[in-house]
Formats: C-alpha cells, structure tokens, sequence
C-alpha cells in the first residue's frame, strides 16, 4: 500500500513537471503574441486618460472616442516616419549610421588626429594605441542599430496585431481585467479589481509620463546639436532621447553616440581649432541636458506617478538590471509599482508594506 502511494506522488511529480516544461514551451512558442499583448496593454494606458478626456469632457461616444484616439496615435507614428525614414535615408552616408566600413574610416581618422594633436604637444600617451585594433569594437554600436531597425522592419506584420489587440483594450477597459480575474482565487475578486484600477490609473501616468521625459530630452539634445551646426542633428538627438528609456545604462550609451557622431560630422576640418572644441562644447549641452533630467524630469515623474521615493526607485532598478539585465531595468518600475498596490490590498497591516505603501 505504501509502495503505491509512492509510486502515485512520483507520477503526480512528474505530471506538474511535465505540465510547467510543457507550458513554458508554450509560451516560449506564443512569445510574439504575448509581445503584441503588451504593447497593446502599454497603449491602452496611455491612452486611457485620452479616452476619458474626450468621453467625459466632449460627450463623444466610446466608439467615436476610441476611434479618435487610435486616429491621433497613428498620425504621430506616421508623422514620425515622414520626418525620420527619408531623412536617415537621404543622409545615411554622412550619419554612417548602416554604412559600418565607413564609420570605422571615420573614427579611425578622428583616432589618428587625435595621437597626431598629442604628438605634437609632446604627449606620447596614445602613440602606443595607434596600431592597436580596438577600433573593431566599434561595431557593436552600428550592429545594435542595425538589428533595431531589422527589428522594426520585420514588426510590420505585428502592427496589425498590436493595432487590433489596442482597439478592444481601449474599447473595453475592462477586457484585459476580465481575463486576470479568471485566474484570481474565489473570494478576493473585489480586492484584486481594486487593485487593478489603481494600477491602471498609476501606469497610465507613468507611462505619459516617460513620454514626456523623452519629448524634454529630445527638444534638448535638438537645441544643442543646432546650436553647433552638427549635421542631422534631429535624428542623433532623436535616438539619443529614446536611449534614456534604459535607465543609467541608456544615458551612457547615448553619450558615446553623440561625442562619436559629432567628431564625426566634422570630418575635414581642423581637429585641434573646430572638431575638438565643437565636440567638447556639445558634450557640455549633453551633460547639462542630463542634470536637468535626473534633478528635474525625473523626479517629478516618479513621485507623482509611482508614489516612490527616488532612492527607492534606483534600488529597485538595479536589482531589476541585476537579475534581468536591460529588459529588467526597463520593467523594473511598472513592475514594482503594481507589486506595491497589491500588497498593500493584500497586506495592509504588515509594517514593511505599510512603510513601503504609506503615499499610495
């Protein structure tokens, strides 16, 4: 009898194992379709306030107003297209952003002026670099961007499907909560749909919120670029601005863009009297328009849209970075912020949640 009671909880063993090996490979299977999901769950809240705007202040009709919405969405993607595809397209050569072999001549050129300018002034610090390959690694840069365009390129078919899946979480707010609340436990239905309209308000805010964050970097690095005659300025500034979404590491990254693509845009003339001082000067602007994010953008949004302490919200997203790498950094805080709202439904009299969710 007890033999097979045994054998009975080994075979019940390995049915879950089974069954989660199974699911996962479904899952792994279903990826773009859960990807599709998501970023149609992104644009629903950020245009749910847009949507209540016109259903509650202009009376439209949900339909109408969801309609209108999607409309305005897709005028600014396609005013984003008409701006940047012909503008990379007319000046890849000089951006040298798809054309690597030309990149690498260009930075390979600004390498050698640069030894040249210390040379004379006695420096023979970088004369033992001037046969040293690293420029090669130089390529991950224009690699990164290269597979992000093949990326947008190929996600034609999903846009589509993004498209449909946004027009009913838009249409019904409550489609998405629907389908949650068929896997929530008996009896913590209300607690759950109460935490769920928190969160949607929260993210709603955070996510218009990055948006505007974006919007202040991109209007800056713009100005500075300008201000410097840097050849296509609108779109180095452009993806410097969307690099920021990746926290800490974004901003990083986007600095070695822009000091490369601004020595670069000057290719021809003195380096010691116009590229160097040019490029200094911009980096200066990158730096400033920086502080203004971190000291002012930033804060703003967190406190008022995730309710979080700011020393909270690095933690978090270098725990995120730690555990999940890039991907990690970026959900750390949406993540977090619902976590949040559900213990505090769930375990309101716990202290460390209570001190956690004290401004929610």
């Amino acid at each position: 009898m007890k033999s097979k009671i045994i054998a009975n909880g080994i075979l019940r063993a390995l049915g879950i194992i089974i069954g989660i090996l199974l699911l996962g490979y479904f899952l792994y299977a279903i990826q773009s379709v859960i990807i599709y999901i998501i970023i149609a769950g992104i644009l629903s809240l950020i245009a749910r306030p847009i949507i209540i705007f016109l259903r509650r202040k202009l009376k439209f009709p949900n339909t109408i107003a969801v309609v209108f919405t999607m409309t305005l969405m897709l005028g600014l993607l396609a005013g984003l297209i008409v701006m940047f595809i012909p503008l990379i397209a007319e000046q890849g050569k000089s951006l040298s952003l798809l054309d690597v072999n030309k990149l690498q001549a260009n930075v390979q050129e600004i390498f050698n002026q640069i030894t040249a300018y210390f040379s004379s002034k006695g420096i023979d610090v970088l004369s033992e670099l001037k046969n040293v390959d690293f420029i090669s690694q130089f390529k991950e840069i224009p690699n990164l961007l290269n597979s992000v365009l093949g990326t947008l390129g190929s996600l034609s078919v999903g846009l589509f499907s993004v498209l449909f899946i946004s027009f009913f979480f838009m249409k019904d707010s409550q489609l998405l909560k629907k389908g949650v609340m068929t896997i929530i436990p008996n009896g913590t239905e209300n607690r759950f749909s109460k935490s769920l309209e928190t969160i949607n308000d929260l993210l709603s805010r955070y996510f218009i919120g990055l948006i505007t964050q974006i919007t202040i970097l991109f209007v800056l690095y713009t100005i500075i670029l300008l201000i410097f005659d840097i050849d296509n300025a609108v779109v180095i500034a452009f993806l410097c601005a969307l690099l920021n979404l990746i926290p800490y590491v974004g901003p990083m990254i986007g600095a070695v863009i822009m000091f490369v693509l601004s020595m670069t845009s000057n290719i021809g003339l003195d380096f010691q009297n116009e590229i160097l001082p040019t490029t200094i000067y911009v980096m200066i602007g990158y730096f400033i328009a920086q502080l203004v994010d971190n000291f002012a953008s930033q804060p703003i949004i967190f406190s008022k849209t995730t309710k979080s302490h700011p020393l909270e919200i690095f933690l978090i997203i270098i725990i995120g970075g730690l555990l999940f790498g890039i991907v990690g950094m970026i959900t750390a805080v949406p993540m977090y912020t619902a976590l949040k709202v559900i213990l505090k439904e769930f375990l309101a009299d716990n202290k460390i949640v209570k001190s956690l969710t004290k401004d929610l």
